[in-house]
């Protein structure tokens, strides 16, 4: 019975639309008016029945000529009025009826809207401002249940927000004192950035000025070299000299190239690649010699141009030869190569050295292979700078018999 009623509600549940308590009410007064109509309509038809068959049963007994007409016509009026008493005895039971039972259930209806609209009012105060249920201004037994639950939630939620409330303030304050920190903290990087700044303008500004010194004495003991080579006879402690000369003739390119960069337009020009290339050799042709290097130049007299800026390019050829001269082992010989391949025009440069154990690395900057080698580590990566920005391709290969760097340019003119 139980399941049957459970399946019923939940269907109804399910079919039915939400309404409000007073479409309910309504609904309930006009269900037991219709039922009470319906059985005062039975109760009547049940009555006329009785009636009728009374009066079939006397009209019987008046054809058998067993009463007169008198009496027959005098108990047809009683039935009659019978009936209507009875119908009206009915008819006022059933409103009498009606009235009773609307009126226990407005009075019990009337209890229950008044609890409900207590819960009501009760929760929408509460988003506001705390308070609790009084247990004696509800009439029914199960919801001064639910006031019991009620106030208890309420008394959890309130405890949690005064806790929450608590942990807002210490948070507050704790945000409050990282933030004095960081202010503090920034004050501080603020100051350490303008002092790193600073110094850095300074280290600019001070190489700048050791540049464009530098280029003087620099030009000076090369012309002064070369003019006494042409009087006397050049001895090797002379070449030493003039190499170291040249070999920080090529650092001042370098540190030169590094100043300017970025405040100088380096235009492009036609370059004869084999011409040029001759010139740098011949130029560190003294430094290779001290070392014990020889230089094999390999198709370099062909007539390849390039379209390229001219101090770029020396930047590359120079920083290549002479990391040749630091690491080819001694008495062995540095192969130039310039090769056509199709619209490209390849430079390698190979020779005998140690393996370079890391390929990439050696690209960047302030990195060295051996450490007891002279020199910033600067060179590679002012090559990897300049042919990236110029689309020189740039391949390196190395093994315990030979290490390689070879460079592709675009030729003029494709």
């Amino acid at each position: 019975m139980k399941s049957i009623t459970s399946r019923i509600e939940s269907y109804l549940l399910r079919r039915l639309r939400p309404m409000t308590i007073n479409k309910a009410n309504i609904f309930t007064t006009l269900f037991v008016l219709i039922f009470t109509v319906i059985f005062a309509y039975l109760l009547i038809q049940e009555n006329y029945h009785d009636y009728e068959r009374t009066l079939i049963s006397q009209q019987k007994v008046h054809e058998s000529k067993e009463t007169s007409d008198k009496y027959y016509a005098e108990t047809q009026k009683k039935l009659n009025t019978l009936l209507i008493k009875n119908t009206i005895a009915i008819s006022t039971l059933a409103f009498i009826l009606f009235s009773i039972m609307l009126a226990l259930y407005k009075i019990f209806y009337t209890l229950i809207q008044r609890d409900i609209q207590t819960f009501l009012d009760f929760f929408k105060g509460n988003a506001y401002h705390e308070s609790v249920l009084n247990p004696h201004a509800i009439f029914f037994k199960e919801f001064k249940v639910m006031v019991g639950h009620a106030n208890e939630m309420v008394e959890t939620i309130n405890m949690q927000k005064r806790t929450l409330e608590e942990m807002n303030l210490g948070l507050e304050d704790r945000i409050k004192a990282k933030t004095s920190d960081l202010i503090l903290i920034n004050k501080n990087l603020e100051k350490e950035k303008t002092f790193s700044q600073d110094l850095l303008n300074s280290q600019k500004e001070f190489l700048k000025y050791t540049v464009h010194e530098t280029n003087t004495p620099l030009s000076v003991i090369l012309t002064s070299i070369e003019l006494y080579v042409m009087q006397n006879k050049k001895d090797r402690q002379l070449s030493k000299i003039e190499a170291a000369a040249k070999n920080i003739f090529n650092i001042y390119d370098d540190l030169s190239y590094l100043v300017k960069k970025d405040q100088v337009v380096y235009p492009k020009m036609a370059i004869n690649l084999g011409e040029f290339l001759t010139s740098r050799l011949d130029f560190f042709s003294e430094v290779a010699e001290l070392s014990k290097i020889r230089f094999d130049a390999i198709a370099l007299t062909e007539n390849l141009y390039i379209y390229f800026n001219e101090t770029k390019l020396q930047r590359i050829i120079d920083n290549t030869i002479t990391n040749a001269i630091k690491y080819t082992l001694p008495n062995e010989n540095v192969t130039i190569t310039l090769t056509q391949e199709g619209a490209f025009v390849d430079m390698s440069a190979s020779s005998r050295s140690k393996e370079i154990k890391d390929t990439n690395k050696i690209f960047e900057a302030y990195y060295r292979e051996e450490e007891h080698i002279e020199g910033f580590g600067i060179g590679l990566r002012l090559v990897r700078t300049i042919c990236d920005e110029e689309g020189v391709k740039i391949s390196l290969d190395s093994n315990n018999e030979e290490t390689t760097f070879k460079y592709r340019f675009q030729m003029m003119g494709e």
